[in-house]
């Protein structure tokens, strides 16, 4: 299998459907591959049906650094979005010999990253794999919200799609939002929040998939490693 690390990214696979691959809450780029990420998915890497590009998360400076207000924290998030969209993006076209849409992947608070991602430049992200997700960051810290925080949380901006834009990412977007109901789903709110979130998306008429794992699958690597084992086969 082929890896390579090129400007802050940590890439896997030499042929396939490009993936960007988001850590947990605060991981790094080498997240995946320590808890055995991207052994789940080896077979689909070392046959040429995808290639994941995995990135840090920048979250201890962002929405998870106390000191900050959920405005700033949101602000800060802008460039992070700007560095996925001018730094890492045209370096995966570049490393797929052209362009390419560009699939996104996260567990826990990283699938904050990969759903927001779509829903807001499905142009470039037409399809996101969330599992075990936050779709609503209200709760994450204090201060007043405003169109920072509004802009990048799924739970308000969907809310209030319309028009032509809306009509847009229908055609356009794709999203899997998986959950478990085992050990700390309940505790984190990933399985409350999944679940409103799929009907959110279904309220709005949104292509989704929400599929509820059971009592074994918790808020943890082992049943992450058998949901993209699962659902990844299936896109790639």
């Amino acid at each position: 299998m082929r890896r390579e690390e090129a400007d802050g990214v940590l890439i896997f696979g030499h042929f396939g459907k490009p993936l960007l691959v988001f850590p947990a809450q605060e991981g790094s780029r080498y997240e995946w591959e320590e808890r055995g990420m991207v052994a789940a998915v080896a077979d689909l890497i070392d046959a040429g049906r995808v290639k994941l590009y995995c990135v840090d998360s920048w979250d201890s400076g962002i929405w998870h650094d106390e000191w900050l207000p959920l405005e700033e924290r949101a602000r800060r998030h802008g460039e992070y979005e700007n560095w996925l969209l001018q730094h890492v993006a045209p370096l995966i076209h570049a490393d797929c010999g052209g362009y390419q849409d560009i699939a996104t992947a996260g567990v826990s608070f990283g699938a904050f990253h990969a759903a927001n991602l779509t829903l807001r430049h499905a142009e470039v992200f037409p399809f996101a794999l969330c599992m075990s997700g936050i779709y609503d960051v209200a709760g994450i810290g204090w201060g007043d919200r405003g169109d920072a925080v509004y802009f990048n949380n799924p739970a308000d901006y969907v809310s209030n799609l319309h028009g032509e834009h809306l009509a847009w990412l229908i055609q356009r977007a794709f999203l899997v939002l998986v959950v478990g109901r085992g050990a700390w789903e309940d505790s984190t709110g990933s399985l409350e929040q999944t679940r409103r979130f799929g009907a959110l998306l279904a309220g709005k008429g949104i292509p989704h998939e929400l599929d509820v794992w059971g009592d074994d699958s918790p808020h943890d690597w082992p049943a992450w490693r058998a949901q993209i084992s699962h659902h990844l086969g299936r896109y790639a």
